[in-house]
């Protein structure tokens, strides 16, 4: 099919990319572009709406353009402002059916791969899935396994459990005794594949019973934020235990107008500079309460010995935050003195996307670090803790895969060198590169545009932040 759905490049920039150094402590204040979970999940929703839904402070990377470009093939117009492109109007298709005999282009985004397939089941034909090269590699199996089970026909034209596929919607679709279909889908390598489930399972008559059936459940925030967000557009969604999920039959229609928050977990890279550097980070516009995974960075941050605050407060940890209303969002600064703690153990599991920030934040620590419960990650772009340990290595520290994680041993800074460091297709192996730049002379990375992924313009960004020191 080719890459027919790129978005509009930034600028060009050299490759490999020399990875800046802090040269003083920093005094910046980052404003961080809208989250891609929120984003996508938005899309999704306005989607399968009643009605139009403006959306504002949409992130605009190649994720969230795939994303608009596989709605549209499906008969969905997505409007963009004209003086904003951040802010774009979603128009679901007359009489909620959408265009079969069509095809999508997924990109490398999971979240595209994973939550469109579902709406083939209100299709009026099949539809062919393809994607990146790298895409062909990231599990599928679950989510069509599913599919399946509430009646529709898969067709693989590759691997088996893998893109591409054709999905033909179900000639009926509920059960025939008007209760929840009861399907089982093991979700141990992507919570996405339950998210993108119960994200179309409230158009299904007579509702849907999900249960997962593996004994690891990575990412439970992000199925949580989908949840909220089903919710949140008139459907009803609960968890009666962990690992079971019922969606009762609901039209769903999100409010006409919605807002998305930054995206908690593109601040990690510059957060953690603060840590690095040393220095004052602060980033605008920081919920209080969120479901974003990106959430918990302040408490992981704390831990490795920076001061932490929002609006002036401290905010040490992310669960002690009663003084804030609901819906209160302010600055959060974090301060860090150049010293970094080592870990000792921490779990990640509820926040297995903000492991590269971490792991880099880990190798310049004055201890080791262990980050457990991310055996999933090897299913994300790139097996990514295969990747942590070879771009660890390759600048003189030592870390080693674990069954469920990544351990890091620090050598000190002065047994460290700089490198030419492998992205792999990977926009958070690109920004944990940066960050160990910060510190280690000589660090260049190759094809860091792919942030274009989640952060339109993160060199700019990443230079701009370095610009603003004591």
């Amino acid at each position: 099919m080719g890459h027919m759905n790129e978005p509009n490049h930034t600028a060009a920039v050299a490759d490999p990319w020399p990875a800046p150094l802090a040269t003083a402590p920093l005094d910046a204040t980052v404003t961080i572009p809208g989250s891609k979970s929120l984003s996508n999940r938005y899309l999704i929703l306005a989607a399968l709406s009643a009605d139009p839904v403006h959306i504002h402070g949409l992130l605009r990377s190649r994720d969230t353009d795939l994303m608009m470009n596989a709605l549209r093939a499906l008969g969905v117009t997505c409007q963009e402002d004209a003086d904003d492109p951040t802010t774009v109007t979603v128009t679901p298709p007359p009489n909620g059916v959408f265009t079969g005999d069509t095809e999508v282009y997924c990109g490398l985004a999971g979240t595209v791969m994973r939550f469109v397939p579902p709406l083939v089941l209100f299709a009026d034909g099949p539809v062919r899935f393809d994607g990146d090269e790298q895409a062909y590699a990231r599990p599928m199996e679950p989510l069509l396994f599913g599919l399946k089970q509430l009646g529709a026909h898969i067709e693989y034209h590759g691997q088996e459990g893998c893109l591409p596929f054709t999905v033909t919607p179900p000639k009926r679709l509920g059960s025939a005794d008007g209760k929840p279909i009861k399907i089982r889908v093991d979700s141990s390598s992507s919570s996405q594949f339950v998210s993108g489930l119960l994200l179309a399972a409230s158009r299904i008559p007579g509702g849907v019973l999900l249960r997962h059936t593996g004994r690891t459940l990575p990412s439970l925030p992000h199925i949580r934020m989908t949840m909220e967000d089903i919710n949140a557009a008139g459907g009803d969604v609960t968890m009666p235990e962990r690992g079971r999920w019922l969606v009762q039959p609901r039209e769903l229609d999100l409010p006409r107008t919605v807002a998305v928050e930054p995206d908690l977990s593109n601040a990690a890279p510059f957060l953690g500079a603060a840590l690095i550097a040393g220095g004052d980070v602060r980033v605008p516009n920081w919920p209080a309460h969120t479901t974003q995974p990106g959430g918990l960075l302040p408490s992981m941050l704390h831990k490795f010995g920076a001061t932490i605050t929002l609006d002036g407060e401290p905010f040490d940890e992310i669960n002690d935050c009663e003084m804030f209303d609901d819906d209160f969002s302010g600055t959060l600064c974090v301060t860090g003195d150049g010293a970094i703690r080592g870990l000792g153990e921490l779990d990640l599991s509820a926040a297995g996307e903000i492991a590269p920030s971490i792991a880099a934040i880990a190798t310049l620590a004055d201890g080791p670090s262990e980050l457990v419960g991310i055996g999933h990650l090897r299913g994300h772009e790139t097996n990514r803790l295969e990747a942590l340990v070879t771009e660890i290595e390759r600048v003189g520290a030592h870390a080693e895969e674990l069954d469920n994680g990544i351990a890091i041993e620090p050598v000190g800074d002065d047994a460290l060198h700089g490198a030419v460091m492998e992205t792999y297709a990977d926009h958070r192996m690109a920004t944990f590169a940066a960050m160990l730049g910060l510190r280690i002379p000589g660090i260049e990375i190759k094809d860091v545009q792919t942030t274009r992924k989640t952060i339109p313009d993160f060199t700019g960004m990443w230079t701009a932040m370095l610009a603003q020191h004591r």
